[in-house]
């Protein structure tokens, strides 16, 4: 038996019987069926085999047990199983054994003695298929899962590869505003921050596409004026909307519209919705987005004079992968998932969003309702560090990073807060300087090649004059299991690349002055 393949030992009837007799009956009658057997003497013996792999199990009314253990083995079963029994009973009425295993057990059959060769081999081959069936389950599951790790390595690979350059973009912005740039000046570097703080939320979001599809996003709420939402969702879409020549109308109430909300995930909405209104306009058209109080709900409608929708495909505009004017040349770009996150990131907010169009030609309306917050809108404070102040006595700090744009920009930005800074581009330079350097804190990249980061961050913990070293992991990886192995490498913290400001002056403030 032991050089019988998986696929076989799947195909195999379990025999449970308290005598020899049963299970050599039952496979003399299947044998010219081609069904495998094999007699299993006790329940302990059939979880064995069971774990090997089987098709069916065939147990004798008289093998039941009283103790609960083959329930137990049926219900610990993987949730694709759906394990066939075959019990054979005693003639005339059914006993309590019976009855409890049709309780318990699950998909059971029932075949009272005497039993006919042909109604057995019936019975078992039916339970075969169906078990077949469900082995085809079960590989349909594995080679989902296996796709969803390669899907999930790759979007891994990729985030970290473009948040690589935006590492440095982010920190020649931070370098702009800590210079005092004021006026129109100030203002561009204002927006270019917005702009890369969407960005890196993107790029965050490649790592939860399976979550994103489920409707598990995880929203970081405040409180916000929808009109601030607005502005900064026409501000990311204005480019489109300016390279179709269209004529962009906002209305907004004089009062605040209070909500509690994530900013950059519902300007995402509105920014979805307004995308969407482009693509389905011919140019020179005309796009609107307003936004009103009704009674205790913000109403916000984005409205266009494109090619509209049918009747018939309104109750379908917001499932995944529909496009609602697929044959339309003008449908041809997109995949058809932006209204299907639309409609999850607002029902989320604990809102809803609707669709209206009088018809194909007439233009289209998407309208979200949203919950009005109970309390007044509070203005974030000015950022600080925007005129350049620094934190006065900064020690020594050391930047570790193969790429130089990002490791010269990074310094440049500790610099302008008062740190003193030594650059190395791999980790065996960085473990030479270290003694005649000393610094307090050393920010360390992790891929870099050669000598990577967790090798260079464990012999920094293997020496005396480094052991209580603030080690700060900055890296494209940013997944669990990354953060595990820099703390199992002898990190301090883990910043995802491209790490703001603040988190620079948050850890720069935890050292000893």
């Amino acid at each position: 038996m032991n050089d019988l393949s998986g696929e076989r030992l799947e195909r195999r009837l379990l025999v449970l019987a308290p005598v020899g007799k049963d299970a050599s009956l039952v496979e003399a009658m299947l044998r010219k069926d081609t069904v495998t057997c094999l007699a299993c003497v006790d329940v302990e013996c059939l979880s064995r085999e069971l774990e090997r792999g089987a098709a069916a199990i065939l147990i004798a009314e008289e093998a039941l047990p009283h103790d609960g253990r083959l329930t137990e083995l049926i219900q610990h079963q993987p949730p694709w199983s759906d394990l066939p029994v075959l019990v054979l009973t005693r003639p005339g009425a059914d006993s309590a054994a019976v009855a409890q295993a049709l309780r318990t057990l699950g998909n059971v059959t029932l075949l009272e003695r005497p039993v006919r060769v042909t109604a057995l081999a019936s019975a078992v081959h039916s339970a075969l298929r169906a078990r077949e069936r469900q082995y085809q389950t079960r590989a349909h599951l594995l080679e989902r899962e296996d796709a969803d790790r390669r899907k999930d390595e790759f979007l891994a690979t990729l985030a970290h590869e473009l948040r690589n350059p935006l590492a440095p973009i982010r920190n020649s912005v931070s370098l702009l505003r800590l210079s005092g740039a004021a006026g129109p000046a100030g203002q561009v570097w204002e927006m270019m921050d917005r702009q890369v703080d969407h960005m890196v939320r993107l790029v965050d979001d490649l790592m939860e596409v399976s979550r994103i599809t489920r409707g598990k996003i995880e929203l970081r709420k405040e409180m916000v004026d929808l009109a601030e939402v607005v502005a900064a969702a026409v501000e990311t879409s204005r480019p489109l909307i300016d390279a179709a020549r269209h004529q962009l109308t906002i209305e907004l109430p004089p009062e605040a519209l209070p909500v509690e909300a994530d900013p950059v995930r519902l300007a995402q909405v509105f920014s979805n919705l307004l995308n969407n209104a482009v693509r389905y306009t011919d140019p020179g058209g005309r796009i609107g987005i307003a936004a009103k109080r009704d009674d205790g709900s913000a109403v916000v409608i984005v409205s266009d004079t494109g090619i509209g929708i049918a009747a018939e495909a309104l109750p379908r505009v917001f499932d995944m992968f529909v496009q609602a004017n697929a044959r339309d040349s003008r449908a041809q770009s997109g995949l058809g998932i932006g209204l299907t996150l639309v409609r999850s990131l607002v029902e989320m907010h604990g809102g809803s969003v609707a669709a209206r169009s009088a018809g194909a030609g007439l233009g289209s309306e998407f309208l979200v309702r949203l919950p009005l917050a109970r309390h007044d809108v509070r203005r974030a404070p000015a950022a600080a560090g925007a005129t350049g102040r620094t934190i006065p006595g900064l020690p020594r700090v050391m930047v570790v990073d193969d790429n130089r744009d990002a490791a010269d920009s990074l310094a440049a930005v500790l610099k302008l807060l008062g740190a003193e800074v030594r650059v190395t581009n791999d980790g065996r330079t960085a473990l030479d300087e270290l003694g005649a350097f000393r610094p307090a804190v050393v920010f360390l990249d992790l891929g870099m090649p050669g000598m990577d980061g967790y090798e260079t961050a464990r012999h920094m913990r293997a020496r005396e004059d480094t052991r209580s070293t603030l080690i700060i992991a900055l890296t494209g990886w940013g997944q669990d299991s990354d953060r595990r192995q820099t703390q199992a490498a002898g990190f301090n913290q883990h910043l995802v690349k491209p790490a703001d400001i603040t988190a620079l002056r948050a850890v720069l403030a935890s050292l000893p002055q």
